[in-house]
């Protein structure tokens, strides 16, 4: 019996990571900084961190295509509570493009949970 415990307890331990689900992006603010076509933006991450080993790591400003990563802002260490927002200034967006995807991601999951896109204001 013991035994049984002791895999169950290592089994729910190893789950515990995915217990956090993907990054979801919940809310995008942006912004025009005035300069050569770039942009500011303000983005809400929910993700339930558990530590250091599974956390958000990262979002990114994509072109429509999808593919194309315009800008990407960096998060150095778990966050909690959630929902948490950072921003990113700076983001030079390509002449034609109107609109931007903003996605999160996790160091477990990777990309996946749900996307944003945002209309510019020129």
């Amino acid at each position: 019996m013991r035994g049984l415990l002791l895999v169950l307890f290592a089994l729910g331990a190893m789950a515990g990571g995915a217990v956090a689900g993907e990054a979801d992006v919940l809310k995008v603010e942006a912004s025009p900084d005035g300069v050569g076509g770039r942009h500011s933006f303000g983005v809400t991450v929910q993700h339930a961190d558990t530590g250091w080993e599974h956390y958000a790591d990262k979002w990114d400003v994509v072109a429509p295509d999808g593919k194309t990563v315009l800008g990407t802002r960096v998060l150095l260490h778990p966050h909690s509570p959630a929902p948490f927002t950072r921003s990113l200034s700076g983001v030079k967006i390509p002449p034609g493009i109107t609109e931007v995807i903003l996605r999160a991601h996790d160091k477990v999951h990777g990309y996946g949970g749900k996307e944003v896109r945002v209309e510019l204001r020129q």
